[in-house]
C-alpha cells in the first residue's frame, strides 16, 4: 500500500481555482499523496476574477478543501491560508480563524529550524510589489483575459501536436517568460521581495504570483517561489531536517481517484453576482457531503 510522505511543511500557490486553466485535480492528487505538519496556501487560490466574471465552481474545486480538512482531521496539520491579488475578496473577512488549524490572513513569517540553526521566511503571495496590480487594476484584470486566451489557444494547440504524435510544447509559457522579464525588469520583483524579507529580520522570502518555480540566494537571502497549479505544477516542501526543495506533481500521485470522482469532478454551480464568492464556496465545502 502506498504511504504518504510526511513533510514538516509544504506551500502551494496559484492553483486558480475556478478557472478552466486549473490543475484542481492534480493539486488534489498531491495533498492525498503527501501529508505535512504545516500547510500554506499562498495566494491565488481560488481566482475571484474570473469567478466574478463567467466563473463556475466545480466539485473538483470543492474536493481540494476537501482533501485540506482531511489533512487537518487525520494529521493535525496547520493551514495557514494566505491571501493573494486573485482572491483579494477576502479582504471582506481578514483576518479570519475556524478552530485552531486554519487561518487566513495577509502574510506570515514561518520559522524553519535546520542543521545550521532556526531559520525565518517571510510569506507573502508577492502581488504588493507588482505595479501594474498594485496601480492599474484595470491592466492587470486585461493582462488576466490576455493569458486565459493564451492557455486555450495553448490547449488546442498541444491537442493537434498530440495528434501528429509530438511532445508537449508550453506556448503560454514560452511568452509568459518574455513578458514577465519586462516586468520583472520594471519592478524588480525578485530582488524587492527579498529586500522586505531583509527589512522584516528574515532569512529569506517565499513567495508564488508569477508562476515560475525557483530556489536560489538573492543578494544574501533565500529566495524560493513555489510556482503554479495552471502550468507547472509545483510545490515547495520542507523536510524534518529543514532542507527545502521543488516537488512536481507525477502521474502516480493521480492513483488514488475513484472513477466516479473523475465523472463527478466536473460538475459545478455558476456563481452570480448577488452571492459572495466567499459564501459560495463556504456552503459547499462544509455543508456538502
Amino acid at each position: 500500500m502506498k504511504q504518504a510522505t510526511l513533510f514538516r511543511t509544504i506551500v502551494l500557490s496559484d492553483l486558480h481555482l475556478g478557472t478552466a486553466g486549473s490543475k484542481a485535480k492534480e493539486a488534489t492528487g498531491f495533498l492525498k499523496y503527501h501529508s505535512c505538519q504545516k500547510l500554506i496556501l499562498n495566494g491565488d487560490i481560488i481566482d475571484g476574477w474570473q469567478l466574478r466574471q463567467h466563473g463556475v465552481w466545480k466539485k473538483k474545486h470543492t474536493a481540494f478543501f476537501k482533501v485540506v480538512l482531511k489533512q487537518i482531521v487525520h494529521y493535525d496539520t496547520k493551514v495557514i491560508y494566505l491571501r493573494g491579488n486573485h482572491d483579494d475578496f477576502l479582504d471582506q473577512i481578514l483576518p479570519f480563524q475556524v478552530g485552531r488549524n486554519f487561518r487566513i490572513q495577509r502574510d506570515y513569517i514561518l520559522k524553519s529550524p535546520g542543521p545550521a540553526g532556526e531559520r525565518s521566511f517571510y510569506v507573502t503571495h508577492g502581488d504588493v510589489f507588482d505595479s501594474i496590480t498594485s496601480h492599474m487594476k484595470w491592466l492587470a484584470h486585461l493582462g488576466d483575459m490576455g493569458y486565459t486566451v493564451l492557455l486555450w489557444v495553448n490547449k488546442l494547440y498541444n491537442q493537434y501536436r498530440t495528434w501528429r504524435g509530438l511532445p508537449y510544447y508550453s506556448l503560454s509559457q514560452t511568452v509568459k517568460q518574455r513578458i514577465k522579464s519586462a516586468v520583472s525588469y520594471i519592478s524588480d520583483f525578485e530582488e524587492k521581495l527579498t529586500e522586505l524579507a531583509r527589512a522584516r529580520h528574515c532569512d529569506g522570502i517565499i513567495c508564488g504570483h508569477i508562476h515560475q518555480p525557483a530556489i536560489r540566494q538573492i543578494n544574501g537571502l533565500t529566495y524560493m517561489n513555489s510556482g503554479d497549479w495552471v502550468e507547472s505544477m509545483s510545490a515547495l516542501v520542507e523536510d524534518h531536517q529543514g532542507n527545502w526543495n521543488l516537488l512536481y506533481y507525477s502521474s502516480d500521485m493521480a492513483a488514488g481517484t475513484s472513477v466516479a470522482e473523475t465523472e463527478t469532478a466536473e460538475e459545478g454551480i455558476l456563481l452570480t453576482d448577488y452571492e459572495p464568492i466567499q459564501s459560495v464556496i463556504l456552503s459547499e465545502v462544509f455543508t456538502k457531503s
